[in-house]
């Protein structure tokens, strides 16, 4: 069987010919599944019944295959997560976000994450495989299915999801380009972005991409010693370097570096480290998205209070940093990355002892 889902048309015409259907057939049913987000050859209504036959037979659609093991709706209505089971068995995060200009998809790249960040529930078990550019795609994809009844697509994808993107390169990259094809979902780069925790090949190779896509950096500290126990990479690629990197894309692609600092209660969250953060980020071409800690019982930390969060912000604008706090979508649904399929590993766990 082969998976038609992620090819390119010439390459899909090209398994159609193979198969001994017509050329233009190809055509016919890449717009089914990338302007139409339609999956079934059966629902293809403007295929023939014999053509129909031939395709079940001999090819699959990854959306298809793939098996939804929990969904859980945030009690606002405006973030979804899936947990998503793909064909190999392994599982992923992938979360849909509403918001006043339109929807959002974060999707992961990676089967877990050898970041080993402390705070982060992605890594506990390190990392299994990359994701294909199609299973990145198809992530997308699955919420275009869902909304196609409210007659609206998905208009941004965030590269934040478990994984390092930097680490699956041509995947990513690849996945963003089949979005971006004006014959698939005509996605803008500058609605794109991509979050790394700083690895520093990886943001040179997106500035010699020459796409306006954004990036962001996962900073969350600007000490060395407490970067380096929060974020062991920092061992291999310092902030500061990180830092240098980042402003050299932000010059050559005209885009904004998004920093990213997760607010952890009496570890990073003093004005001293306000003041260290502006410090480094005075003069850049530099925004800073403040993240009050989702909890996430396996690693003990603890979200700062309200008014500490409110006493950060303001050290950072006094300093002209312009700085916001992210508004927390899907908390009620274990939106953080890797919490939901952490939880989930757990419960078969305890299920399995059980029997």
């Amino acid at each position: 069987m082969i998976d038609i889902f992620g090819l390119e048309l010439a390459e899909l015409e090209k398994v159609f010919v193979e198969l001994g259907l017509k050329k233009f057939r190809a055509k016919q049913v890449f717009q089914w599944l990338y302007q139409k987000s339609v999956f079934s050859f059966e629902e293809m209504r403007n295929l023939s019944k014999s053509d129909i036959e031939l395709l079940e037979k001999n090819c699959t659609v990854l959306p298809r295959e793939i098996k939804v093991l929990r969904e859980q709706n945030s009690a606002d209505g405006m973030t979804s997560k899936l947990l998503l089971a793909m064909p190999d068995g392994n599982s992923v995060e992938t979360v849909l976000m509403h918001h006043d200009y339109g929807y959002s998809v974060c999707v992961s790249s990676q089967v877990g994450c050898d970041m080993h960040c402390a705070f982060c529930a992605s890594g506990l078990k390190g990392a299994i495989r990359n994701l294909t550019k199609a299973e990145i795609v198809a992530q997308v994809y699955l919420f275009n299915e869902r909304l196609r009844s409210a007659n609206a697509l998905v208009s941004r994808v965030v590269v934040m999801g478990s994984g390092e993107p930097m680490l699956n390169f041509d995947n990513v990259l690849g996945a963003l380009d089949f979005l971006h094809d004006e014959s698939t979902c005509h996605m803008s780069y500058r609605n794109m972005t991509i979050s790394t925790c700083g690895i520093i090949p990886g943001i040179k190779r997106l500035e010699e991409q020459d796409k306006p896509i954004n990036l962001a950096i996962s900073l969350h500290a600007v000490r060395n010693e407490l970067r380096t126990a929060l974020m062991p990479v920092n061992k291999g690629f310092n902030f500061v370097d990180v830092i240098a990197a980042a402003e050299a894309y932000s010059v050559a692609s005209g885009r904004q570096i998004t920093y990213e600092y997760i607010l952890l209660k009496d570890k990073n969250d003093s004005l001293q480290d306000a003041e260290l953060l502006a410090n480094f980020l005075r003069y850049k071409h530099a925004t800073v998205n403040l993240i009050p800690a989702n909890p996430v019982p396996e690693q003990g930390f603890e979200r700062p209070g309200k008014k500490t969060i409110e006493r950060f912000v303001q050290a950072l604008q006094k300093l002209r940093i312009n700085a916001t706090v992210r508004k927390e979508m899907g908390k009620d649904i274990d939106a953080a990355c890797g919490q939901l399929r952490a939880k989930f590993a757990k419960e078969q766990g305890a299920k399995h002892e059980g029997n």
